[in-house]
């Protein structure tokens, strides 16, 4: 019998390489598509990042902006600090200085005393213009009845009024009272004046002018007091300062009334000085403006009101009425 032959096996035949081929085939595939999408994401990506970017930096311009603000307004806040401190600085030196001048005064009243004394003793200077009226017996009041120990010899008479809420509301009667008793003093007079604390005049066509002293005009003067309103700060100085600069001249002998229940400037001091530089002595060392002033305790009378004001207008009134001829006449009441 014929012995068969074995035929050998063929490890690498061709459907193993197809298969072989099939798979390396597909990788690559593969591989091939995975690095072409590779750039689409890239640049998704590179574009996201981009914009975050420019959110982040338009957050940090506005970041910066808002700080920018803040520290200016942090700035403005130190500076308006500054001042008050500065503002309450000179106020408690004010403070200090009305408490060392007036140390020995507890009350009010005690200063009201000794300045009425003062006035008692007051002496009476007339002009040539104001004998010869008495001549004349225009003037019938004599020497020896001083009007509230206030000196009447002046030819001119400017008033300075208070217009502010608490005159109008509580001390008004009280102000047309009191002017009605000073012009009753001056019988006739060269010119008169009304204006109120800040320099506002009663009639404006006088503006700058003095006003004809007879009859009808005092009559209208009385009327206009009555509705008179205009706008006050509770200060005197402007009103007194104007008066001086506009009125001043070396022949007028003036006399100027302030009638005020309240100070609320910021120092007394540079007031007197202002006034002392304004209202010049003469040769003889008289002062050609008297100042003299009513004071009408509004704040004293108003349990709701800080007297602090009202002391310093006390205050302010007396030494400008002692350095410049005049007198101060403190009411203890607002009633007849």
């Amino acid at each position: 019998m014929r012995r068969h032959e074995r035929r050998g096996v063929e490890v690498f035949s061709l459907s193993f390489l197809d298969a072989v081929c099939c798979g390396f085939g597909a990788i690559i595939l593969l591989f091939v598509l995975n690095k072409m999408g590779e750039p689409i994401v890239l640049e998704q990506a590179q574009q996201d990042l981009q914009g975050l970017i420019a959110r982040l930096e338009e957050e940090l311009h506005e970041v910066r902006g808002e700080t920018t603000q803040f520290e200016r307004a942090l700035r403005s806040r130190e500076v308006q600090v500054s001042k008050e401190r500065e503002n309450v600085a000179r106020l408690r030196g004010d403070l200090t200085d009305i408490q060392g001048r007036y140390k020995a005064s507890t009350q009010l009243s005690e200063v009201q005393d000794t300045i009425a004394g003062r006035l008692v003793a007051a002496q009476q200077a007339l002009t040539e213009e104001m004998k010869r009226l008495q001549a004349e017996r225009v003037y019938r009041r004599p020497p020896e009845a001083p009007v509230g120990g206030i000196p009447v010899d002046s030819e001119y008479i400017i008033f300075i009024i208070d217009t502010s809420g608490s005159m109008q509301r509580f001390a008004w009667p009280a102000v047309q009272r009191k002017m009605k008793e000073v012009l009753d003093a001056y019988p006739k007079v060269k010119g008169l004046q009304i204006m109120n604390d800040e320099g506002v005049y009663m009639f404006s066509q006088y503006s700058g002018k003095w006003i004809p002293d007879t009859k009808a005009r005092r009559q209208a003067i009385m009327n206009r007091l009555r509705g008179w309103n205009a706008f006050s700060n509770s200060s005197p100085v402007e009103g007194i300062e104007i008066a001086i600069r506009t009125y001043w001249r070396r022949d007028r002998r003036i006399s100027l009334y302030v009638f005020g229940d309240e100070f609320t400037g910021d120092s007394i001091d540079r007031v007197l000085e202002t006034v002392d530089h304004l209202n010049r002595p003469d040769q003889s060392g008289e002062r050609k403006v008297r100042i003299h002033a009513v004071g009408f305790p509004t704040i004293f009378s108003q349990a709701r009101y800080g007297e602090m004001t009202g002391i310093r207008f006390a205050t302010l009134m007396r030494l400008l009425c002692e350095r410049n001829g005049g007198a101060f006449v403190a009411l203890n009441s607002l009633t007849p």
